[in-house]
């Protein structure tokens, strides 16, 4: 592949790997649980992906850039649409999830699970 096909390439998965979280590494410092991702039969990058942990502080980093202001500040109605979309993300599977999130969003625990509990409930 030429070095600018392989380089097209590359900048076309960064923005998918930044949303992830994740590290593009060169293919030859891959470890066995890195993804080497490959581009018209050639090997063109490896991807090393985040502990779930960090893609969760990832995520809520990246929706308060989104929304401009911190989590905390936002009204009741948008903090439980974002405990909604982060639970459809498997955001409380996580070890210590409900209490990252409720950290970010400025809430108790007992209330992110009130969140929780609402949706189901409805």
């Amino acid at each position: 592949m030429s070095g600018a096909g392989q380089g097209a390439f590359i900048a076309a998965v960064k923005p998918l790997v930044d949303a992830m979280g994740g590290e593009m590494i060169p293919p030859d410092e891959a470890g066995p649980d890195d993804v080497v991702l490959s581009w018209e039969g050639a090997v063109a990058v490896a991807v090393r992906l985040p502990q779930l942990a960090d893609s969760l502080d990832h995520i809520l980093a990246a929706l308060e850039r989104r929304r401009g202001v911190p989590l905390a500040v936002l009204d009741r109605k948008a903090k439980q649409e974002i405990v909604r979309s982060l639970e459809a993300r498997g955001a409380f599977a996580v070890r210590h999830g409900v209490e990252t999130v409720a950290s970010a969003l400025g809430v108790s625990r007992f209330t992110v699970y009130n969140y929780l509990n609402r949706e189901k409930g409805a």
